[in-house]
């Protein structure tokens, strides 16, 4: 038997803090690209953690939620309509990156990474808690001692596993990034056994409405909030150039 997805406004919010550190790094990132401050910025080992912990918190998330949705019974109506909704935004900043920069577009990036761990991630949904959080670590084990010349084929670098250095301006590969999704997912099982969720069902406020509005529209904020951030730079610029 099936039940709706449940909405917890406080996993929302976690969505919201989760967008507000992605959009904190591209803003970073994107000065760095107009000059505004030192190239290699975001290659400082305080910005390559903050972006890996983004990432991960998106996967971890993503994981919490395909258990939410689907932890009683596949809704596969809703499944595939998120599903396809996923690719064809993945498709979409391939396309529009591929249009803007060519040599480094994004091939296999958040949203691709999150479509193919959500197909995955049914095949651990009848799967006991712990064996799926053992499966999260191993993953991510893997990709520390699996690389092999091998892997070096463009069509496998999705897996994670080249020797080779991604000219991409966003990668998430299968490894490592799967491993945050099933933990998530286990997290959810337990969480769920154990009647935690309820912690986040929070009381029903202007503040909490608030604050959960851009985790319950993710999709579109990640869509759009470069264009704007870059689109923001460059009036930034033209109008220092005019008038200062």
């Amino acid at each position: 038997m099936t039940h709706p997805a449940v909405r917890l406004p406080g996993l929302d919010i976690a969505r919201s803090l989760a967008l507000l550190g992605m959009i904190a790094f591209h803003l970073v990132f994107d000065l760095q690209m107009f000059g505004l401050v030192p190239y290699g910025t975001t290659l400082q080992p305080f910005f390559y953690w903050h972006a890996r912990s983004v990432a991960g918190s998106f996967l971890f998330l993503a994981g919490v939620s395909l258990w939410l949705a689907h932890g009683q019974g596949i809704r596969w109506p809703a499944f595939w309509r998120r599903w396809v909704r996923l690719a064809a935004a993945a498709a979409l900043v391939s396309g529009a990156t591929y249009a803007a920069f060519p040599a480094y577009f994004v091939y296999f990036g958040i949203l691709h990474c999150i479509a193919a761990c959500s197909l995955i991630g049914l095949l651990f949904l009848r799967l006991p808690a712990l064996l799926t959080a053992l499966g999260g670590a191993a993953v991510m084990a893997a990709s520390y001692v699996l690389p092999s010349d091998s892997f070096n084929a463009p069509l496998l670098r999705f897996l994670g596993l080249s020797t080779l250095p991604a000219e991409t301006l966003d990668f998430e590969p299968l490894l490592p990034w799967l491993g945050p999704f099933l933990l998530g997912l286990a997290v959810g099982k337990i969480a769920s056994r154990m009647q935690l969720l309820t912690l986040l069902q929070l009381p029903d406020t202007p503040v909490t409405r608030l604050l959960a509005w851009p985790g319950r529209h993710s999709l579109l904020i990640y869509l759009i909030h470069q264009p704007l951030l870059i689109g923001g730079l460059q009036a930034y610029i033209f109008l220092s150039v005019q008038f200062f």
